[in-house]
Order: C-alpha cells, then structure tokens, then sequence
C-alpha cells in the first residue's frame, strides 16, 4: 500500500509540470495561471470552512503572504512561462534546486550545515553548471537561455518564499495557509498578467482544458491532499525525497507523450544534480535543527 502510494506521489508532482506546459504552449502562461488560482481559491476555502481551522493573523499572516507572493505566485509564474520555452523535465529539474538556495539561504542566516551538506550542494550546483555549460557549448538558443534562467530564477524565489513561511509553519493549519498562499499569489499573477500577460485567451483547446483541470483539481487540491497523507505514513523526509523522482518522471512523460527531447548532457547534469539534493537532504535529515 504505501509503496502505491509513493508511486502515485511521484507520478502526480512529476506530471504537474508536463500538464503546465500543455496549457502554456497554447495559452499565455501568466494569464492560465491566474484563472487557475481562481478557480482554486473558493474551493480552499470550502476545505477551511469545513474544517473550520483558525486563520493565522499579525506576523504570522505576513509570512503566509510572503509564501504566497515569491513560492507560489513568483516561482509558478516563472516555471510556466519556462515552460513555453524549454522541455517540462528540464523545468522540473531547475526547480527542483530551490532546496539549494534554502540551504544557502539559511547558511546566510546562521544555521550551521554538516559538511555533507556544503558537499551536496556543491554537487548540485556542478550539475546545473555542466547542464547549462553543455548546452551553450552547442549553441544554446537564446530562448532556451531564457527559459533556463526563468526556471532557476523561480527555484530562488521559491526558496525565498519557504524561509519567509518556516518560522510560521508549526503555527499554521496547512489548509488555512494554502488558502492564504493561493490568495496572495492569485493577486501577485494578476498584476502580472495585466502587466505583461499579453491578451487575454479567447480559446480553449483540448490541450488546455486537460492541461487546466488536472493542474488544477488533481495537482492543486488532490495533490496537496495526497502530500499530507504521505507525510504521515511515510514521513516527512521521505516525502522530501520521493521528490527527487518528479524531473526523471516529467522527462519520461514528456518523452513519451510529447515528443520532448533531453540531450544526454542535460541527463548527465540533471543526475548529479539530484545527487547533490540527495546528499543535502540526507545531511539535514540527520541534523538537529
């Protein structure tokens, strides 16, 4: 039973990213998004009316804002957009360093980190580097560049997002701070999109409808359900490392079911940068905090 569902776990998050990109190859990215988060925001609030959990307020109220406008509103604005540009699993792959940058982050802070620690996130970093190095090497087009840095950029900001929110997180029902989160960053993509969203979408293929509902009911509320349900039977640091699995599962779909192409490099960089997350994460999981 719990290996089906780490099994669904992993599939779930890993084809998150390839159901984005079959919206944002259609739609523009930023205004998909914002109708997804609101379509998503009064059914969060249905889930918190139901369990009739406290809403946080004063600072804790800050830092799910906070969570909401640079973890959920930047980071998805700049993966979606990404994705318009580049394979999902590469997306997936470069979002998936937003541990790093949390690490760094708290290193910043004062947090002291085993060598393990420094160890993985030096593999990491090697990984994104002989990714983005092979592909410049062969001529990275500047479109590629520019989904490579916006996949990136999104990873900092999700990170960001997460060491506003941590002080927070003990204190916080989880469905109320969703909801708080989902809020702050439906306002965050609309200014966005009235921005530089470009026009709004006039039609909608198949391809964006399937794209829209899963990201959305599956992805959005089914997954962020399932997420709970993995944490308590299988713990939090193996629902952190069955993560690592979401780039390898979104490269796979996007192979097969969209004709995406990974060059070798891009696996070989991609391999080692999970390997430094699974150092890093091992290393946190034995350090007190």
């Amino acid at each position: 039973m719990n290996l089906l569902l780490a099994a669904l776990y992993v599939l779930m998050w890993g084809s998150a990213f390839n159901a984005a990109r079959l919206v944002a190859l259609d739609w523009p990215p930023l205004w998909a998004l914002t109708l997804r988060f609101a379509a998503i925001v009064p059914l969060l609030w249905l889930v918190w009316r139901y369990r009739r959990a406290a809403f946080p307020w004063g600072p804790d109220a800050w830092r799910v804002g906070w969570m909401g406008v640079f973890g959920m509103g930047g980071y998805l604005a700049c993966s979606w957009v990404a994705l318009a540009y580049i394979p999902a699993g590469l997306v997936a792959l470069l979002a998936a360093t937003a541990p790093m940058f949390v690490a760094l982050g708290e290193a910043w802070r004062g947090r002291r980190l085993a060598v393990q620690g420094w160890v993985g996130l030096a593999v990491g970093w090697v990984g994104v580097a002989v990714l983005g190095a092979t592909r410049a090497v062969d001529g990275m087009a500047s479109a590629e560049a520019w989904g490579i840095g916006l996949s990136l950029f999104g990873a900092m900001l999700q990170a960001a997002g997460l060491l506003a929110y941590a002080p927070a997180r003990a204190r916080v029902d989880p469905w109320a701070a969703n909801l708080g989160q989902t809020a702050a960053g439906a306002v965050v993509l609309l200014v966005l999109s009235l921005l530089v969203g470009g026009p709004l979408p006039t039609t909608v293929t198949t391809g964006v409808a399937v794209g829209m509902l899963y990201s959305s009911l599956v992805v959005g509320m089914a997954g962020y359900a399932l997420f709970f349900v993995v944490i308590r039977r299988l713990g939090a640091s193996n629902a952190t490392a069955l993560q690592l699995l979401a780039p390898p599962v979104a490269a796979v779909i996007g192979w097969a079911a969209m004709n995406e192409r990974l060059y070798s490099t891009d696996i070989l960089g991609g391999a080692i940068t999970l390997l430094g997350l699974a150092l890093l994460f091992r290393a946190k999981s034995v350090q007190p905090a």
